[in-house]
């Protein structure tokens, strides 16, 4: 048997790694737990060959640690590698499974990002998080105001308002314990407002200066966080054939369900970054509710929304938006709008 290692497939974790090694005919070499400390070293001493892994927490670490040793590393999407999963899940199995679909010919394969790509995007996550529990913070406040009597308005800047105008005119028919304890909440609002606000800052910095930010925020729709965190997540836009595909990527073409020769869409896919595709949608919402009637595009629009619903309107917005970013990236070229 050729004992030459040709593919090798590693389950990642945090302390104990399970790696697969099989040749270029698939037969398993081995299929062993190596620990964290150990891998670089052992693939130091393997011949250049395919390094396979699922794309998930660390992976692109892995990645560029493993590339500078001469190996080529393809990460896949995790949904991807399951159907290759022969028996009952364990590290294992999952390393065999690795092992086996980074082989397939229409395997999909997630690109490797760089660490400066990693750590904006990082941002954009904290970010993300951070508007999730401003938004869980103003929803407490109100509903513990509520339980007394006192009805805050919907909406973050119609409750800031509230809160700076209207607020000490009802403030006493909440109890002393209660008047702290909104307060304290107040407070933790307006730290969570300078926390968005310095991400925000460092997000519009590295938006300001890198060409490809520069080029995407011509579009109208696209702003510099929407800039940012395209350049940031798609890393080789090349990567996708067409603004089709990469539209598909982003979950904003239609869903299929067809079988005997009968054709059904349905609504969007909803693949892919669901982070992406809502900062799209977003722009493309802005986009509709600011039109400018000497725009090309806005005459297909008040068509459009002649015909359909103004949500199907803005999800059909976002995919042209996506395809445009498609175009702009591949082909390095700058956004021309066009006029009636």
């Amino acid at each position: 048997m050729d004992k030459v290692i040709s593919v090798i497939g590693i389950d990642l974790a945090k302390h104990v790694f399970q790696v697969c090694a099989a040749n270029k005919r698939g037969q398993r070499l081995f299929n062993r737990a190596v620990s964290r400390a150990k891998l670089l070293s052992m693939l130091a001493n393997v011949p250049k060959c395919i390094v396979g892994m699922e794309a998930c927490s660390s992976s692109h670490y892995w990645a560029r640690e493993i590339e500078l040793l001469g190996h080529e590393v393809k990460l896949m999407p995790p949904q991807y590698v399951k159907p290759y999963v022969k028996t009952n899940k364990n590290d294992a199995t999952d390393a065999d499974a690795i092992c086996e679909a980074v082989c397939r010919p229409s395997m999909r394969f997630v690109v490797v990002k760089s660490v400066e790509q990693q750590a904006l995007m990082l941002l954009h996550r904290d970010r993300r998080g951070l508007v999730r529990d401003r938004t869980a913070l103003v929803n407490r406040l109100r509903a513990t105001m509520g339980e007394f009597g006192v009805i805050a308005p919907a909406g973050l800047h119609k409750f800031r308002a509230w809160i700076k105008d209207e607020y000490g005119a009802v403030e006493c028919r909440l109890p002393e314990l209660m008047r702290r304890h909104v307060h304290v909440m107040v407070s933790r609002l307006r730290e969570t407002d300078e926390h968005i606000a310095l991400l925000e800052s460092e997000i519009h910095g590295n938006a300001s200066s890198t060409d490809d930010c520069k080029r995407l925020r011509e579009v109208p729709g696209i702003g510099p966080l929407t800039a940012s965190a395209l350049v940031a997540s798609l890393g080789d836009i090349k990567s996708f054939n067409n603004g089709r595909a990469f539209a598909a990527w982003l979950g904003l073409v239609p869903k299929q369900h067809s079988s005997g020769g009968k054709n059904k869409l349905q609504g969007i896919s909803k693949r892919g970054d669901g982070y992406l595709r809502s900062m799209l949608i977003h722009g493309a919402r802005a986009v509709i509710r600011h039109l400018n009637p000497n725009r090309a595009v806005s005459r297909w629009l008040r068509d459009l929304l002649c015909r359909r619903h103004k949500n199907v309107v803005i999800v059909a917005l976002a995919n042209k938006l996506a395809r445009t970013v498609w175009a702009l990236l591949s082909k390095g070229t700058r956004y021309q709008e066009s006029y009636s």
